[in-house]
């Protein structure tokens, strides 16, 4: 058995606990059936990451029985839930983390209309301002690659490699979104699929509507740097003399 300093098992613990929890984010919001869909998260400082194991229920889903992987994609023997085969997309996520270093989580769906974009093999346009807001842009369509070896995970950096967007639909299969951490890339898959449902419901409707390229690039800008950051200078606690409080 490999030996971990103190501070990287406190940080496997960590991240065990918060992927094994972020699976209920995918049944809580539609985006998965039966045994589908997975996440996983980068352990920091080691070259390791976690993720769910291979056709275990979402209800029997637990810190112990998720399994710890080394870049390569290799199950690291003698920890917890190294018993099990993990996920069938292992292999695509570990290429993924180790071509992009700033990913700390993925995220594989089915979810149902960011799945019928992907079979048309079709992107979506950016024609909402919550797309702008965390897409950046439309949100891209990758290359088709069977399951089983890296090949979906080479198209998704391919695709996503200077792109804004946080997600990419591979071709006849589904979304994958990267984000800083699993919590952020949870939030991308949910994002996507939420996108994917309007945006399809407007052009039954008729024409879609463009954004212009200003806009969107102004939209992203504030929605990342801005939006939901304290204002500049010195709280005041307007009940005082009006000098800043001590904090």
């Amino acid at each position: 058995m490999i030996a971990y300093s103190p501070e990287v098992q406190v940080a496997i613990a960590r991240i065990r606990d918060e992927v094994a929890a972020l699976h209920a984010e995918l049944t809580r919001y539609g985006l998965v059936v039966w045994t589908g869909g997975n996440v996983s998260a980068r352990v920091p400082g080691a070259d390791l990451f976690v993720i769910k194991p291979s056709g275990v229920s979402y209800d029997d889903l637990a810190p112990e029985n998720m399994i710890l992987c080394d870049l390569d994609g290799a199950v690291i023997r003698d920890t917890p839930g190294s018993d099990r085969a993990p996920s069938s997309d292992t292999a695509a996520h570990a290429y993924i983390y180790r071509a992009m270093p700033e990913v700390g989580g993925v995220v594989h769906t089915h979810s149902t209309y960011a799945t019928a974009w992907a079979a048309r093999g079709e992107a979506i346009p950016c024609v909402i301002t919550a797309m702008a807001d965390e897409f950046g842009g439309e949100i891209p369509i990758g290359p088709f690659a069977i399951i089983g070896d890296d090949s979906i995970g080479r198209g998704v950096v391919e695709t996503l490699t200077g792109h804004r967007s946080r997600a990419v639909l591979m071709q006849n299969h589904g979304p994958f979104s990267i984000g800083k951490n699993a919590r952020d890339a949870v939030k991308a898959a949910a994002m996507v699929e939420d996108v994917a449902r309007t945006v399809h419901i407007a052009r039954q409707g008729g024409a879609l509507v463009p954004i212009a390229q200003s806009a969107i690039d102004s939209l992203f800008d504030r929605y990342q740097n801005v939006y939901g950051q304290a204002p500049q200078g010195a709280l005041v606690d307007s009940t005082s003399d009006g000098k800043a409080p001590s904090l």
